[in-house]
């Protein structure tokens, strides 16, 4: 893989979120194989999964400009996870501005996710044209859960639904939907 410079997209106190770098597969095989990362979000990934998954980031980025951009600590240049905006591709928000993160799980706890989910927000409100920004999760997945509701995201129950790349007996197959409107952005700070 080759790619473009690694200037950040977002800037935070504590983070970047930046393009993907070729660097970056094999720190992020290891969050996407930690079972307690992907106990609520799908199988464990093995290294040409993940490196097919930044391939897809990198093309969602050159068509859209924007994608789940890489998240790196800025105190140690670490890889610790993803954050940024794509556009949904299932459900009821598909087509919509989409948020979503994945984080190491030894760096939980931390505000990580807050922090770039707020950052994520702060770019999509200011370079999209969108009136409002989704959010799933499986219906179980509290800590992701909780994010959304500290940056203002509202549960939409109506909007629920079977993921469709999911089987039936999956136990990650019910979602929910979380949704905020521009103009309950910015929200003061939890």
């Amino acid at each position: 893989m080759t790619g473009p410079a690694t200037v950040p997209f977002v800037e935070t106190a504590r983070l970047h979120l930046r393009s993907w770098r070729d660097d970056d597969v094999v720190p992020f095989q290891a969050i996407s194989s930690d079972p307690l990362v992907m106990a609520t979000l799908g199988p464990l990934m093995d290294l040409a999964e993940t490196r097919a998954l930044i391939e897809r980031c990198r093309a969602l980025q050159a068509r859209d400009g924007h994608c789940f951009w890489a998240m790196e600590r800025r105190e140690d240049q670490r890889l610790i996870g993803w954050c940024g905006v794509i556009r949904g591709s299932v459900g009821p928000i598909e087509g919509k501005a989409e948020l979503g993160w994945r984080l190491a799980s030894d760096c939980w706890g931390h505000g990580f996710a807050s922090e770039a989910a707020r950052g994520a927000l702060d770019w999509v409100f200011a370079n999209l044209p969108d009136d409002a920004a989704y959010a799933i999760t499986n219906v179980d997945n509290r800590r992701s859960r909780a994010v959304m509701e500290r940056m203002g995201m509202r549960w939409q129950p109506d909007l629920d639904f079977d993921h469709p790349r999911l089987t039936a007996d999956d136990p990650l197959l019910r979602h929910v939907t979380y949704r905020l409107d521009r103009t309950d952005w910015p929200v003061p700070r939890r």
